[in-house]
């Protein structure tokens, strides 16, 4: 049995001092000082291992539903250490489970990360956890492909994810590729993996349209989609006028902070879902670097293709926490549930993630006041301490 004392616990709807968290795998109390001590002196024989969050915040682990990559790996390398070094290297800005993301590259290419993806889910890499795969592409429009190779879009077909409907977790594609919204209504009535809208030249109407047939989510709102116009609303418009979860990259290089600020305005703390869209390079220092098979080149904490389109992130979630609070009116509960409980309610595992409760996950971190990440725990064994 571990507790973790002396922490501000963030909760999903207040923060708690003086209070003890006690678990092993999962939270199995939340004590006053006065019970916890109690506890310890009547069970003499039971050894608890105590941390001390010395003051810092006690949150629930984040995650990540969208990133390629970090530390020098990427999901398309379709080996077991690649997403270990992913893991690793993620869990140290205070991720504990992730879903390694796929992108437009060859069908064999594409099935090599979801074979491998498949294999990581019963893995422990002693970092954050692999829940399953989120394909991005290569059912997009090329219109809006951004970082995605033209060569290997396709229309989307059910036919094409056959064998792995309880391995994919959320597939990313572009509607008006899809005719009569055969794929859609398909995947909605077959299995529970999540349907987001992206890379996209849908209008306002066909999107509200696929909204309506089983789109759950916008995949990094407002980039690579037709944008709000006053006479074409497009697929912002279509978000903002749904009840639909957005991915947003809150680097404040993808999206203004001010914009931040309004999106989080209209569609409410519940439904917007903070990402990294990290590609191989996150975590590592600035030079050059490789997306999908094409040159990319980091500098100043933005990654772009060559002639200057944004390939991905090198974003970190601790860092997109912290500027989701500083850029908005959101209290720090508020802010951390955009990295843990909502990203969890996306993919329907909130009964067991995304939240610091008895009975779920002991998936947790401890960070200070500037958001840098401390203490990682997974599943109740410690993955990072610095």
């Amino acid at each position: 049995m571990r507790a973790i004392v002396n922490g501000k616990i963030i909760t999903k709807s207040t923060l708690l001092e003086d209070k003890v968290i006690l678990f092993d795998d999962k939270i199995e109390k939340i004590l006053d000082k006065r019970e916890f001590h109690k506890l310890i002196n009547e069970n003499t024989n039971d050894s608890i291992q105590i941390a001390d969050a010395q003051g810092m915040y006690v949150s629930p682990g984040f995650i990540d539903i969208h990133i390629h990559g970090a530390g020098g790996s990427d999901t398309m390398d379709g080996t077991l250490e690649a997403l270990e070094v992913i893991s690793k290297t993620i869990a140290k800005s205070g991720v504990t489970a992730f879903l390694p993301t796929t992108m437009t590259m060859s069908k064999e290419k594409i099935y090599k990360a979801l074979d491998n993806i498949k294999e990581a889910v019963s893995k422990d890499f002693k970092g954050a956890k692999v829940l399953g795969a989120h394909v991005e592409g290569p059912f997009i429009n090329e219109k809006y492909k951004g970082a995605q190779k033209e060569d290997y879009i396709l229309n989307p077909s059910y036919d094409f994810i056959k064998g792995y409907e309880d391995d994919i977790k959320i597939i990313t594609l572009a509607p008006e590729k899809d005719e009569n919204l055969s794929f859609i209504k398909t995947v909605k009535e077959k299995t529970d993996i999540a349907l987001s809208i992206g890379h996209s030249d849908a209008s306002y109407e066909q999107a509200m349209t696929a909204i309506e047939n089983g789109i759950t989510q916008s995949t990094h709102i407002f980039n690579r989609m037709t944008p709000l116009n006053h006479r074409k609303p497009g697929i912002v418009g279509a978000a903002f006028n749904s009840d639909i979860f957005c991915e947003l990259i809150a680097d404040t290089i993808h999206v203004h902070p001010a914009v931040i600020n309004i999106l989080v305005n209209i569609k409410g703390k519940e439904k917007v879902i903070l990402i990294t869209d990290s590609m191989r390079a996150g975590g590592m220092k600035d030079g050059i670097s490789e997306l999908g098979g094409q040159k990319v080149i980091v500098k100043d904490g933005s990654a772009r293709l060559e002639d200057g389109t944004l390939a991905g992130s090198v974003l970190t979630l601790n860092k997109a926490v912290k500027n989701v609070f500083n850029n908005t009116s959101l209290n720090i509960c508020e802010a951390v549930d955009m990295a843990s409980l909502n990203p969890a309610k996306s993919i329907n595992i909130d009964g067991k993630k995304g939240s610091i409760e008895i009975g779920k996950d002991a998936d947790i971190v401890i960070f200070d006041e500037n958001f840098d990440v401390k203490h990682t725990i997974v599943s109740g064994k410690t993955v990072f301490k610095c």
